[in-house]
């Protein structure tokens, strides 16, 4: 049982079992805890979202005096996860809720597939397995207007009582280009000397030249690029008939100096607020390696130069990572903090995906600071944990605090968490409430949608389940896999080797066709070489 993170378990149990006591026994201790169009389908086993049954999300905050459990955080619930993921750690008897803020990032797995293909295994700290499983598209049911469906499934894995437990939340489908509203786009781009490196500058610009063709005329574009200074090269354009102002400021760009990236953000967010178009989606795009070495290079910093901008005027942030050598962490945190969202491009045409077909697809906004909440049910569920989400996880008692940062969330995406669970011997009847909670982007007015899932939903074994819950375990003991040392084994229950899942993955690659598919497998294949 060691390797499912309970070997810490005992001296949490003895400390509970005091402070249990201590308040009369009793009490509830509470706990804290991305993606793309449908394709890859799940096999629903469970209640849609509009399924009433079970335990609800808490009605109200839990009081002071109660102590809790943050999924593997410090114990004192700040929220924010250890490096190398101490989320590892199954929540203890009697918590039975986990709190997280959406994320719909996909860096992570997009930089392991490019470390692996250079022949190397990728850092364990810049593997986050809730980037892995968002990386694949699903097949949820969507909702008929703005906001989440929510679907919940799970399967059997190989160890005895050991489930794992999928939340999907999807938005509605994406709107086609015509249709979705005009985008005021500020692209903050790095041209350090680093970015001169090929697969860098080049592929930006090669991208950012054929998504300028694919705007509509009354989106518009601004261009910012930083080395050592930022400085505004194209101020706010609207397309029309100035596509080739756009080309030719974009054909320009040419690697120099060192990286300020403070400068860049801050400039870039200036120049966002001057061309900002009351009735139309305000984004920044920053594209970088993310080794900044110049100016401002602490994450909680720059985002305090840029607070004024982000909230009076609702400007989200896109962060596209290139290159080998790559600030993961540092991305990252401006991600979360900064109310957007990361990818990585490696490939030309991972470029043209991210800039021609996604950008210009999900620009609009559906939900602002979406939290979700899954209830289980201490009948059936001994324990449990999240895989992933380390740095997204929000105190329980924050879930209906909506001053309290989650994360944005577009049209024609899916989000999808995973929680490795324990059930009780012989366990029958719910097993947990998902809830989801969100702002309109608009108005900021809180809506809710939840959905349940019963225990016989646990009947089949993961590798017969249905194919987007195989996809999403494949995807999940990968990046298990690669957080482990050794990159073999794992810590999620059923871990398979990476030899095992090699295999499993290939064979999965080869019934669906799949190309992002056929991927997974190459990279699990090449993990297991190299380990």
């Amino acid at each position: 049982m060691n390797r499912y993170g309970t070997h810490g378990k005992r001296e949490w149990r003895g400390a509970t079992a005091l402070l249990a006591l201590t308040l009369a026994g009793g009490l509830l201790l509470t706990g804290c805890g991305g993606t793309d169009d449908a394709s890859d389908g799940a096999k629903d086993t469970a209640a849609d979202s509009r399924g009433g049954s079970g335990m609800p999300a808490p009605d109200r905050p839990r009081g002071e005096g109660e102590q809790r459990y943050d999924g593997g955080t410090s114990a004192s619930g700040s929220g924010e996860g250890e490096k190398n993921g101490d989320s590892r750690e199954i929540a203890p008897d009697p918590d039975y809720l986990s709190t997280f803020a959406l994320d719909v990032d996909t860096a992570s797995y997009g930089y392991a597939r490019r470390t692996l293909s250079e022949g190397r295994l990728p850092d364990p700290a810049t593997v986050r397995p809730e980037e892995f499983v968002n990386s694949f598209r699903q097949d949820y049911e969507r909702p008929d207007g703005d906001g989440f469906s929510v679907t919940v499934d799970g399967a059997r894995t190989d160890d005895e009582d050991w489930s794992l437990v999928r939340v999907g939340l999807a938005t509605r489908p994406a709107e086609r280009q015509s249709e979705r509203p005009p985008a005021a786009l500020t692209f903050v781009i790095d041209i350090s000397g680093s970015m001169g490196e090929p697969g860098r500058l080049d592929l930006a610009q090669e991208a950012l030249g054929t998504m300028t063709d694919r705007l509509r005329d009354d989106d518009s574009v601004a261009l910012v690029t930083f080395s050592d200074e930022a400085e505004t090269v194209l101020p706010m354009t609207r397309l029309g008939d100035h596509r080739d102002r756009v080309h030719d400021a974009i054909d320009g760009l040419e690697p120099t100096d060192s990286t300020n990236l403070g400068a860049g953000m801050e400039t870039g967010y200036e120049t966002a607020v001057e061309g900002h178009r009351e009735g139309v989606t305000n984004r920044v795009v920053l594209v970088s390696d993310a080794l900044a070495n110049t100016g401002d290079t602490d994450a909680d910093t720059i985002l305090e130069r840029i607070a004024t901008e982000r909230r009076e005027h609702g400007i989200t942030l896109f962060g596209v990572g290139v290159g080998s050598d790559y600030g993961d962490a540092l991305m990252e945190r401006l991600a979360d903090k900064g109310d957007g969202h990361t990818t990585y491009v490696s490939t030309g045409e991972d470029a043209r995906e991210v800039f021609c077909e996604q950008l210009p697809s999900h620009i609009e906004l559906t939900a602002r600071d979406a939290k979700a909440q899954v209830a289980f049910d201490p009948e059936t569920v001994a324990e449990f944990r999240l895989v992933g989400y380390d740095n997204r996880q929000v105190a329980d008692e924050d879930f209906r605090d909506d001053r309290v940062d989650g994360g944005e969330v577009g049209p024609g995406h899916t989000v999808t968490a995973l929680y490795a669970v324990r059930t009780r011997p012989g366990a029958d009847g719910h097993l947990a409430t998902a809830t989801v909670r969100w702002l309109d982007p608009d108005s900021r007015t809180p809506h809710e949608e939840s959905g349940d899932v019963e225990s016989d939903a646990l009947d089949d074994s993961v590798w017969e389940s249905g194919r987007g819950l195989r996809v999403t375990a494949t995807a999940a003991y990968f990046a298990d896999a690669l957080r482990s040392p050794g990159g073999d084994g794992g810590s999620l229950p059923g871990a398979p080797g990476l030899s095992e899942l090699s295999e499993r993955a290939d064979g999965l690659a080869d019934r669906t066709e799949n190309a992002d598919l056929r991927e997974l497998a190459e990279a699990i294949e090449e993990a297991n070489r190299l380990a």
